[in-house]
């Protein structure tokens, strides 16, 4: 049976899907895609927090020829809802996603206006403005000082593209600053994490793209109910493929986590 399923989820890849030029299986069944991400990828064996120390106040990665430095606060996470303050394994795995996607061709992204959402410790949007982006990270109000703090840090001298941080709360009415020029891509990691959460998220996201929008969105497989529910509602307004995990890093990914490009219908 597992054999079938793997032959058939194989049949499913596809080229390209909006911008992004590597391999994607299209989600239709968003039952199978469960099955198939708990059954034949099994996140549960693989190693939590991989690429992360959540009890240190900084994270050193390396990226786009520099050493980065993103200040966590540990204390932050005995806050209930408040998870940004520290770096999780999918920001990890994304924001190096996008450094080797760029290397390997599958995306363009120099040049391109990207929104990051719930950007916390703000990895992927400094990845995404060293690649050569104009980068807007969003997130909360009370999470942008930390944010900011580490744009700071980590854009300083030639940097090949722009960032700055900008408050957005889900499903509130979006600034036309957002709206009068949409993004060409729009970016987030863990940002399924309940179904509240899940309906906020789809309200912005169908405002904020455009049919030439490309989304790119990681998180890691902790709950499957939620992880469906979400599914059910993006594959309404968009398509949705999950990134054939060939195409990650080779030294960073993880079958815990999972990549998904949306593009609107």
């Amino acid at each position: 049976m597992a054999e079938r399923a793997a032959a058939e989820e194989e049949e499913n890849l596809v080229a390209e899907l909006g911008s992004y030029k590597g391999k994607v299986r299209i989600v239709s069944d968003c039952e199978e895609e469960i099955m198939l991400l708990w059954g034949i990828q099994q996140p549960i064996f693989s190693k939590h927090n991989a690429f992360v120390k959540q009890s240190s106040l900084q994270l050193k990665i390396d990226a786009c020829g520099r050493s980065l430095s993103i200040l966590q606060s540990p204390s932050s996470l005995g806050t209930p809802g408040v998870t940004g303050a520290v770096m999780w394994d999918s920001g990890i795995i994304l924001g190096k996603f996008l450094e080797h996607s760029v290397e390997s061709g599958t995306i363009l992204i120099q040049g391109k206006n990207v929104v990051e959402l719930g950007s916390g410790c703000g990895l992927v949007g400094c990845i995404a403005a060293l690649l050569g982006a104009q980068v807007v990270l969003t997130d909360l109000p009370d999470r942008l000082k930390l944010l900011k703090k580490n744009v700071e840090t980590n854009l300083y001298g030639d940097v090949r593209g722009s960032a700055t941080v900008n408050e957005l709360t889900w499903g509130d009415y979006l600034d036309p600053d957002f709206t009068n020029s949409l993004p060409d891509y729009v970016v987030g990691s863990d940002v399924v994490y309940s179904e509240g959460a899940v309906v906020d998220l789809m309200e912005t996201l169908v405002e904020l793209c455009g049919k030439q929008t490309t989304i790119i969105l990681a998180g890691e497989l902790r709950n499957d109910a939620i992880l469906e529910y979400f599914l059910e509602a993006a594959t309404k307004e968009f398509v949705v493929g999950r990134v054939d995990q060939e195409q990650f890093h080779p030294d960073y990914c993880s079958s815990r986590v999972v990549i998904y490009v949306l593009v609107k219908k």
